[in-house]
């Protein structure tokens, strides 16, 4: 084969008991008989890799490194992620809230590095990929996935903020679009204790926060998913018309904004390989 062939993905929700603290789970299969590189920007998510396969490179804020399974915490640079022959297993994609209520541990410890599964002190968690073995396919898997991280659930004594959870979906809702200052006076705090707890709880600054969700929206107007509902091809937006629907000044300002979080230009964004 002279490129990545996609083999299988599968998408499916988590149990209800985890709804608001996990996105979603794939399964995922791959090979390429050459070199994929891959570019992979903030997206104001963590994810979980439970890899039936070698170890993938990354290239990012925290180093060079090659785990096998890991935990991607909050990050606001890009990573770039690097793979030759087979790429097999299970991502868990959480909300930094869902991380911190399951984990029950400081989310700056997690804030653009990528530790190894074993390296949480979560045996649950670290011992999955071996426990796969013994499933007969994605659905087993999953399944599993979901008694590990109801049980840390029902086990965490430790629960976001409600003033923290409501400034985190507010930022969430508007894009980021919601300045601090106005997040502080919702909660009724002042704007130091917000960034304090805030940034414990989520792992980034309410600033810097915003500032991945604006990013990650324009990056979603650039390159559309497929249309829902039927077949076709999604109609990626003028650049112009993303920066001004995403409240950046100008173009200017969208290309200065991807250079630092994604480390291209927005048209180099949009031709990159998925």
């Amino acid at each position: 084969m002279d490129g990545p062939l996609v083999a299988e993905c599968l998408r499916v929700r988590p149990h209800p008991a985890l709804g608001g603290l996990v996105l979603g789970y794939s399964g995922y299969r791959e090979f390429s008989a050459a070199p994929v590189r891959r570019r992979q920007a903030p997206t104001g998510s963590c994810t979980l890799i439970l890899s039936l396969g070698p170890p993938i490179r990354l290239f990012g804020p925290a180093g060079p490194t090659a785990p096998g399974s890991f935990l991607a915490g909050m990050h606001d640079a890009a990573v770039v992620t690097e793979f030759r022959g087979v790429q097999h297993g299970v991502q868990v994609d959480l909300t930094p809230l869902g991380v911190f209520t399951l984990l029950g541990r400081p989310m700056p410890d997690l804030t653009n590095a990528a530790p190894r599964v074993d390296e949480l002190d979560v045996p649950g968690l670290a011992a999955l990929p071996d426990r796969f073995a013994d499933d007969a396919g994605w659905a087993a898997r999953f399944a599993r996935v979901d008694v590990v991280l109801r049980r840390l659930l029902d086990d965490s004594r430790v629960r976001p903020d409600p003033e923290v959870a409501w400034a985190w979906h507010r930022l969430q809702a508007t894009a980021g679009s919601v300045g601090v200052q106005t997040l502080a006076d919702g909660t009724g705090w002042s704007r130091r204790h917000l960034l304090n707890r805030f940034r414990t709880q989520v792992g980034l600054a309410p600033k810097a926060a915003a500032r991945v969700l604006r990013f990650s929206r324009a990056a979603g107007l650039l390159v559309p998913g497929p249309p829902i509902g039927g077949p076709g091809t999604a109609v990626a937006r003028p650049l112009a018309d993303v920066a001004a629907a995403c409240g950046y000044a100008d173009h200017a300002h969208l290309v200065r904004e991807f250079r630092a979080l994604a480390g291209c230009t927005p048209t180099e964004y949009r031709h990159a390989p998925s």
